[in-house]
């Protein structure tokens, strides 16, 4: 009796990356506008509890907030999956940054340029832990307020960083920032490993 072998599909690589940014900045609205799944939320509604604690200036119509953590899936190529995973904003829930960063292959900072500062703690946080990361600067409603070199030059970054202009709502631009990533990834590798 002949054994027929049957053909298998790769399995393709998965990948970790991190979605982060300050409070408001539309890392939510990132994951969800990418992934090919329902995406997982933790989001809550904001309440009186946060007043004084959390600090609204910019978003001040921002009604929910996301508590633990945002995940979304979406596949790069028939060899590639990045898994997302959002990070909560406030300084309140920084705590689980590190479990999140666990494994992660890079990130991507979303700056909300109403509110440049906030996207700092990202900033140091990655830089810190070597982990490599893009900005993506989220012009809401097509508002490019600054442009990329003005907003490298607030944010301090080295020149080596990608930063780009992106819009958290759409698809293509977002997923144009993940590749971006995996390719900055890729550099980073290419440049640190002995020949």
């Amino acid at each position: 009796m002949d054994s027929v072998r049957s053909e298998t599909a790769p399995v393709p690589q998965a990948l970790k990356i991190l979605v982060a940014g300050g409070f408001g900045a539309g890392k939510t609205t990132l994951v969800g506008a990418v992934s090919e799944i329902a995406p997982l939320r933790t989001e809550e509604v904001l309440t009186t509890a946060g007043v004084g604690t959390d600090d609204t200036t910019g978003v001040a119509t921002k009604t929910t907030t996301t508590v633990a953590m945002d995940f979304g899936r979406i596949t790069i190529n028939p060899h590639l999956v990045l898994y997302l995973f959002g990070t909560p904003g406030q300084n309140r829930f920084w705590f689980l940054w590190d479990e999140l960063a666990t494994g992660a292959l890079g990130a991507v900072v979303l700056a909300d340029t109403r509110r440049l500062a906030d996207s700092f703690a990202a900033i140091d946080y990655f830089e810190q832990r070597k982990t490599p990361f893009v900005i993506a600067v989220n012009c809401f409603d097509n508002d490019q307020r600054y442009t990329v070199e003005q907003v490298r030059e607030a944010l301090d970054v080295d020149g080596h960083v990608p930063v780009l202009l992106t819009d958290a709502r759409d698809r293509v631009s977002v997923k144009n920032v993940l590749i971006t990533l995996v390719e900055h990834v890729l550099t980073m590798v290419r440049t640190t490993v002995p020949a």
